[in-house]
């Protein structure tokens, strides 16, 4: 039963306000993880095969930069649970011209063509199954024997000091804030580097392979109180707040975000994993 609720809590998140605000902020999104984007379609060669998965996809920026790296190569495929964020790419892709397809499937279960993948990536978007070894097993299944496994993952909330700024700072004026729990499908689900390693032995993948990763990464600093005002727990909250209530917050995390702003630009170092394994 627990797992039905997190699974279905996922699926109304990512195909509501959060869904609708990862499409409205698209082009700071992509900015700033964009170091993430290069290490994922560095990884991507022709030799290894053209066909690819991305999983948790969003709105398609890694995968556009596959498909264009591949050519008339490539057989390119994203999933995402949330319809907004599809949608966006499937526009992406058809606006650029790039050879790319999207579908909006849950990747824990759907039926994706057996051995049909030479390679299955992700930036950030493993992390939110309710069952990540029945997620990773599907997977497996979809890969060609010896194909690759590689996504990116965020380390610890503790390791991510910007990523828990705006939260924490609200939380005094925001008493229903969520509270993380850990191993729960979210952000940082992943921190713990054996259950990754543990997670994908049981859904019957080798040669893991977890290496941290400590990435700068900017924004403009026009778009800070945007970014958290409209993305994460506090982003999610404040819709439903009153004038007063939401002013006072909006002063009290935008001072707290001063360490990490410089002139034009905010700075930060995103704490993360790039993981990889293989398909026996």
């Amino acid at each position: 039963m627990e797992d039905t609720r997190q699974a279905d809590e996922q699926t109304r998140l990512w195909n509501g306000s959060a869904g609708r605000a990862w499409v409205e902020n698209q082009e700071v999104l992509d900015l700033m993880f964009k170091p993430f984007e290069d290490l994922l379609v560095e990884a991507v060669s022709a030799e290894s095969g053209g066909r690819v998965l991305d999983v948790g996809c969003g709105t398609g920026s890694v995968l556009l930069a596959v498909a264009r790296r591949l050519g008339a190569r490539g057989r390119c495929l994203g999933v995402d649970i949330s319809e907004p964020m599809i949608a966006a790419a499937r526009a992406r892709a058809e606006s650029e011209g790039t050879p790319a397809s999207f579908i909006r499937a849950n990747a824990q279960s759907h039926a994706f063509e057996p051995a049909g993948f030479d390679m299955i990536l992700s930036r950030f978007g493993v992390m939110f199954f309710d069952d990540p070894v029945r997620a990773f097993a599907n997977l497996r299944r979809a890969a060609r024997r010896d194909a690759e496994l590689r996504f990116i993952a965020w380390r610890s909330a503790a390791e991510n000091p910007f990523m828990t700024t705006a939260e924490r700072a609200a939380a005094p004026l925001l008493p229903s804030l969520p509270v993380r729990r850990p191993d729960a499908p979210g952000q940082f689900a992943f921190a713990d580097r054996r259950r990754v390693d543990s997670l994908l032995a049981e859904a019957g993948w080798t040669a893991m392979d977890l290496q941290p990763i400590d990435v700068a990464c900017t924004l403009p600093e026009a778009e800070l109180v945007r970014y958290f005002t409209r993305l994460g727990p506090v982003g999610m909250r404040l819709q439903e707040a009153d004038d007063r209530t939401r002013t006072q917050v909006i002063e009290t995390v935008r001072a707290a975000f001063e360490p990490f702003v410089k002139g034009a630009e905010v700075h930060f170092t995103a704490a993360c994993w790039t993981v990889s394994a293989r398909a026996p």
